[in-house]
């Protein structure tokens, strides 16, 4: 499977133990109160154990998102399939507050979806959003998913937001 895409702007790479201090540094912040923060540093580390994990388990998973000519992360995004969630999804959180606003998560979203329809083969995917979080329900609806409110989710709360195949695809 494929463990590094690129966009103009971004290198995504599967994650690796370097990048844990970034991951670390954004759980314990709010920025990560739709993923599970603010985290103690053991939820921390069981949250990106899962996060690394999940590419033995399944092949593939969410990517670390870097600028072009920096090893700094900056985000995550990608496919995300755990044992109990009804349906593949899409993910993306940003890290830092120097990466938000410039169209980041846009790019690497567009990027991992294409990547899951044509590399990973899936005929659907969806983003689980929670619904006080305005920022990834609009980046959903920019990038064309469409609600979902018939779908099975994972959490009750949860908003589903269905993507289409990028254009082009077969």
């Amino acid at each position: 499977m494929t463990d590094m895409l690129e966009t103009p702007r971004l290198t995504l790479h599967r994650p690796e133990a370097r990048d844990w201090p970034a991951w670390e540094a954004f759980l314990a912040t709010d920025r990560a109160r739709f993923v599970g923060g603010p985290a103690d540093v053991g939820r921390a580390w069981r949250a990106f154990g899962h996060v690394i994990g999940h590419w033995t388990l399944r092949g593939y998973g969410s990517f670390i998102l870097r600028e072009k000519g920096s090893d700094t992360p900056i985000g995550l995004a990608g496919p995300w399939y755990p044992a109990d969630w009804p349906e593949r999804e899409i993910g993306w959180s940003i890290f830092t507050v120097h990466a938000e606003g410039r169209g980041i998560a846009a790019e690497a979203a567009r990027a991992t979806i294409a990547h899951a329809y044509d590399t990973l083969g899936w005929d659907t995917a969806v983003s689980y959003i929670d619904p006080a979080n305005a920022r990834s329900i609009a980046l959903a609806e920019r990038l064309g998913a469409v609600r979902d409110s018939s779908a099975p989710r994972p959490h009750s709360e949860d908003l589903v937001y269905r993507h289409k195949r990028p254009a082009g695809m077969p």
